[in-house]
């Protein structure tokens, strides 16, 4: 259902390139739905304005000239909400004036926590947007309820299963560790980000088939409503490029002359960083496996070089036409392409999702937070990829040759392209996914202009005929 009159939403993207993709897609969902949209973003990683002509965008100053935003730290995420409190307050401020009751709510990721306390003083509706997985979300939350069930933890307990977190193990742990233990700032800077404060319900791209239990059991512990209305590749109406990154289209006319379901694309995202020799090993991984690959290698993701500079000497020549390598390629339009046949991927969430909406299995190599949650559900409880656990070339081969060629390559195959129809089955306008975003757009329609000061917690609301939550009430 479309609101009826104009209303708008400001979203408060984190400037990383998989926190920016989310929140965009989203932005183009809620203006199909009739609403007016109004990104407020960093100077860092500022979106690409022309490929959102129908958003207006707010660029606020961020205070993060000096710091490596290439990784960014506790420190400088820190100073980033600090830094944009006082612009975001004073352009909402601006915003009320000029459109009085036409401001509906703010939606802003977790990572942005400062928007809470804005919201709170202008008593705007403010709502939160999850961009990873209910999955990963559970597992922060267990271990924060009782830290000192989980830290520290022995070297020899890396492969042993985390309390109450099946499937997971020590080694899958979606914080940053450092010596078996996590260090105060950084568990204080995840119990901040894991806070939804005074804000009014959650945005999950997520599925509520896929990730039932788990939002249940989210559900019960924020006592806020939940609008799993993902997949947002595929329920965003009109695609358009979210990329930071300039994307090598050149690589889908290398794409078009290749055996359909014969390429592996190889991707590590947009943050991660390997270091020369795991390169190495994987560049020969890929040859030995002799089968056709297109792999990413971005610009600074190994350090002291640019690209593939630091692949061995002669390796463009020799794989020849077998291999494509380029520093940034136009991802879902890859995935999409009938030449792929698997994904070597680092299992973030938006790759997740995209590989699995085009029914494309997947090589796990997770690196680090989300992704570690990520690959071990992919391959353990949904078994639609197969994990790396060492890299080393004949691993690497062994797991490509696998996945391309063998019999339980095929039936990983089959099983993501259940998971596919299953996703085809919620956008449909009996699907949960459709019925939930046309919840979310009630809800938004639905809230007071302003908010009165916080009260208790009372009332129900019903999500989707079957994940029970309460409402904040607001005068």
């Amino acid at each position: 259902m479309k609101v009826e009159r104009k209303q708008s939403v400001v979203l408060v993207p984190f400037l990383l390139q998989g926190h920016l993709t989310p929140m965009l897609q989203l932005g183009s969902i809620l203006h199909s739905q009739g609403f007016s949209v109004i990104v407020a973003h960093t100077q860092y990683n500022s979106p690409n304005y022309s490929n959102h002509p129908q958003f207006v965008f707010h660029s606020m100053d961020d205070g993060l000239k000096g710091f490596d935003m290439s990784f960014p730290s506790v420190k400088s995420i820190h100073c980033m909400n600090e830094s944009c409190k006082a612009p975001l307050r004073n352009y909402l401020v601006r915003m009320m004036e000029e459109e009085g009751d036409q401001l509906a709510c703010i939606i802003y990721d977790n990572v942005m926590s400062f928007v809470d306390d804005v919201a709170t003083q202008l008593k705007l509706p403010s709502i939160v947007l999850r961009t990873f997985s209910a999955a990963c979300m559970n597992s922060m939350v267990t271990i924060f309820q009782q830290p000192e069930k989980y830290f520290p933890f022995e070297d020899s307990q890396l492969l042993d299963p985390l309390p109450e977190l099946h499937p997971l193990r020590f080694k899958d742990v979606p914080i940053h560790v450092i010596n078996n233990t996590v260090p105060e700032p950084v568990l204080d800077f995840y119990k901040r980000i894991n806070d939804i404060g005074s804000s009014v319900a959650t945005i999950w791209n997520t599925m509520q088939d896929l990730e039932d239990s788990m939002l249940l059991r989210l559900q019960k512990h924020y006592k806020v409503p939940f609008f799993p209305i993902g997949p947002f590749p595929k329920m965003v109406p009109l695609a358009s490029s979210t990329s930071i990154l300039e994307e090598d289209n050149s690589c889908i006319e290398w794409l078009d002359r290749q055996t359909p379901n014969s390429v592996l694309y190889v991707s590590l995202g947009s943050l991660v960083r390997i270091d020369e020799k795991e390169l190495i090993e994987t560049a020969w991984g890929l040859a030995n496996s002799e089968q056709p690959f297109l792999w990413v290698i971005r610009p600074g993701s190994v350090p002291g070089f640019q690209c593939a500079e630091a692949l061995p000497y002669g390796y463009e020549e020799m794989v020849g036409e077998r291999g494509r390598i380029v520093k940034w390629a136009p991802q879902k339009q890859v995935l999409a392409h009938p030449a792929i046949a698997g994904f070597f991927t680092h299992c973030g969430w938006n790759s997740t999702l995209e590989s699995i909406c085009e029914q494309v299995p997947m090589i796990c190599r997770p690196i680090l937070a989300d992704q570690l949650v990520n690959a071990r559900y992919l391959t353990q409880i949904y078994k639609v990829g197969f994990e790396l656990e060492v890299m080393e070339r004949t691993v690497i081969e062994k797991a490509i040759r696998k996945l391309m060629l063998s019999e339980e390559g095929k039936d990983v195959k089959k099983r993501v392209v259940d998971m596919k129809q299953n996703i085809v089955a919620a956008m449909q306008i009996e699907g949960t996914s459709h019925k939930n975003l046309n919840d979310l757009v009630d809800f938004i329609s639905a809230l007071p202009s302003r908010l009165a000061p916080p009260t208790p917690v009372v009332g129900a609301v019903m999500i989707s005929n079957h994940i029970t939550s309460k409402c904040i009430t607001g005068s």
